[in-house]
């Protein structure tokens, strides 16, 4: 073999063994046996040899060629190799260190009740509806047989609103979530069961009220409905939501426009400790009745034909007695330690119909 080919494979093959990088070893390959590497210039020069020479000289190279591939192909592996073998040094996991804290987040407390409210709801066959937030004042009084003069339709308790272009009638933020079963009972035919969990606003603000505030109410409309079926359906609830199988409950006779007979509904607590179910003493927790006749004959209903029953209770006053939260106040204030301190996992769905 001729020097120069000699020099060109000794070389190659130093140059390949100090290549560390896949880099290095591109530009080796490439400057070898590339079009326009040195061994492609030898082999583009055999034209100019005579025959006889231009045959041994041939052989030589081809020889030089699968050598100097075969050395590159080889060389190229070793690098992959290396790379993988630092590569997976560099990214290697020590699973005995222990894991790095991660912040995670937790469901608002109020949040959590309307879902174990429709996961008990739900159970009993009872479906949810919604409604917009600002309503007309014919359906959040008028509708519910609220009289001009009542106190609620006052702009001490309610947020008016301008009227929509065209119109003269303020518009009101709901005072209740009542407006959702007037709209059911319009544009649905009984049998109607539902809830309907929301948003409600009212000009109030101290440690127990809100101006922004939450209410789930619940509307049951059929055939032949009586005081038995509401009280059953409420005293199932409240013990199955207070976890209290022997829950006592109470209703007492009170007044609502929108319902006769109305009821207050208790639970049994003990003032002292704050115990619900312990106790000799009282706590009211919603408010209920038959829906009044005139309400069913203004959502087209026959009240000859059809009865139901209604109830409302606010969502904020059922998570403080459950959770044993002092200040309604606190809901809203976006305090992150309150909220890990009260909030839920959202690993832990509510699903609490055990007792349904």
């Amino acid at each position: 073999m001729a020097d120069d080919l000699d020099t060109l494979k000794n070389d190659t093959l130093a140059a390949l063994g100090a290549a560390q990088d896949r880099a290095q070893w591109d530009a080796i390959r490439v400057g070898t046996l590339g079009k326009s590497g040195a061994l492609t210039g030898l082999l583009k020069q055999l034209g100019k040899l005579d025959p006889e020479e231009r045959k041994l000289r041939g052989q030589a190279l081809n020889r030089l060629r699968d050598e100097l591939t075969k050395a590159v192909e080889e060389r190229g592996r070793e690098i992959e190799e290396l790379a993988l073998e630092a590569r997976l040094k560099s990214e290697r996991v020590d699973v005995t260190m222990p894991a790095p804290s991660v912040a995670t987040g937790a469901i608002h407390p109020i949040s959590r009740t309307i879902e174990e409210m429709t996961a008990i709801f739900g159970a009993m066959g009872f479906s949810v509806a919604e409604g917009p937030d600002v309503e007309s004042q014919w359906h959040n009084f008028s509708a519910l047989n609220t009289p001009d003069h009542h106190p609620a339709r006052t702009e001490h308790d309610t947020f008016y609103l301008p009227p929509k272009s065209g119109t003269n009638e303020p518009r009101v933020l709901r005072t209740q979530t009542s407006g959702v079963q007037i709209r059911t009972m319009l544009g649905q035919k009984p049998p109607i069961r539902i809830i309907a969990p929301g948003r409600t606003y009212r000009a109030d603000h101290d440690a127990t009220h809100s101006p922004m505030f939450h209410q789930c109410e619940g509307l049951v409309i059929d055939r032949n409905i009586t005081l038995g079926h509401l009280k059953g359906c409420l005293i199932e609830f409240l013990r199955v939501y207070f976890d209290k199988p022997n829950l006592p409950v109470r209703f007492r006779a009170s007044y609502f426009p929108f319902t006769e007979p109305s009821m207050e509904v208790d639970i049994g607590w003990s003032k002292a400790t704050g115990e619900i179910g312990g106790g000799s003493d009282w706590l009211e927790v919603l408010g209920s009745g038959m829906v009044h006749p005139r309400v069913l004959a203004n959502c087209g209903l026959d009240p000859a034909e059809w009865q139901g029953f209604a109830f409302g209770m606010g969502v904020e006053r059922l998570a403080m007695l459950k959770n044993g939260i002092p200040d309604l106040r606190s809901f809203y204030e976006s305090d992150l330690r309150w909220l890990r301190h009260y909030g839920f996992s959202a690993f832990s769905p509510a699903t609490l119909t055990e007792g349904v």
